[in-house]
């Protein structure tokens, strides 16, 4: 029995995730979720209580896969030298982010265009374990002196790059046939090749910030 009923959860979850990412909260309905997953309406009310827990669990589970399958380290060992460690954590955010199966980028973005609220704080709780790997590595890549400021605006600029430079590729999968988003043509490049682009322009930028933090310009004198 436990596992019949655990099974009816994973398959909501599954076809709540797919719907969501498809339709949006507002547009979605339970009774297309229940009969993608071939359960009973009633089985949402037993495992989730309502469609907005529903919608906060089925984003937390399209997270943990995607996490699951691109971990954060990008593979690269915890004793690696900061740059290398860098660029594992790049090539495991653009990888996320270009990989179709990671619909939990969907659900955001139907989020965003027609906000509930209630994904505001599983993400940041979710994310916030992402984005501090992410901001000790470049920390370690600036050194000790840079302000909170400094390290703050650097991981927005690395972390940022991951994701935009894929994001339009993801929205144009979903658009109608024909449709096209505003703005010039975006460019069809694999995933290494954006990683080793944000991984050297991020490096370079950081080493700069350094620089100008370890050896700042001399005041000019009237």
């Amino acid at each position: 029995m436990t596992g019949h009923t655990s099974g009816t959860r994973k398959r909501l979850l599954e076809a709540a995730g797919a719907v969501f990412a498809e339709k949006g909260y507002h547009h979605a309905t339970v009774a297309e979720i229940c009969d993608r997953a071939g359960a009973n309406i009633a089985a949402v009310n037993y495992y989730f209580r309502s469609k907005e827990n529903l919608y906060v669990e089925a984003w937390r589970e399209a997270f943990r896969r995607s996490v699951e399958a691109h971990p954060p380290a990008g593979g690269v060992a915890d004793d690696a030298p900061p740059e290398e460690r860098l660029r594992g954590r790049i090539r495991a955010l653009v990888e996320r982010v270009a990989d179709p199966g990671s619909i939990e980028f969907e659900i955001v973005h139907k989020e965003l265009a027609n906000s509930t609220g209630l994904l505001s704080g599983p993400m940041s709780e979710a994310i916030e374990p992402i984005r501090r790997g992410m901001s000790g590595v470049i920390r370690e890549v600036l050194g000790p002196q840079p302000s909170d400021e400094a390290l703050r605006l650097c991981e927005m600029s690395v972390m940022t790059s991951c994701i935009h430079f894929l994001m339009p590729n993801r929205l144009r999968r979903s658009l109608p046939e024909g449709a096209r988003l505003p703005g010039p043509p975006q460019l069809e490049m694999d995933p290494e090749t954006i990683v080793e682009h944000i991984y050297r322009f991020s490096l370079a930028g950081l080493r700069e910030v350094r620089r100008r933090v370890e050896s700042p310009a001399p005041a000019e004198t009237e």
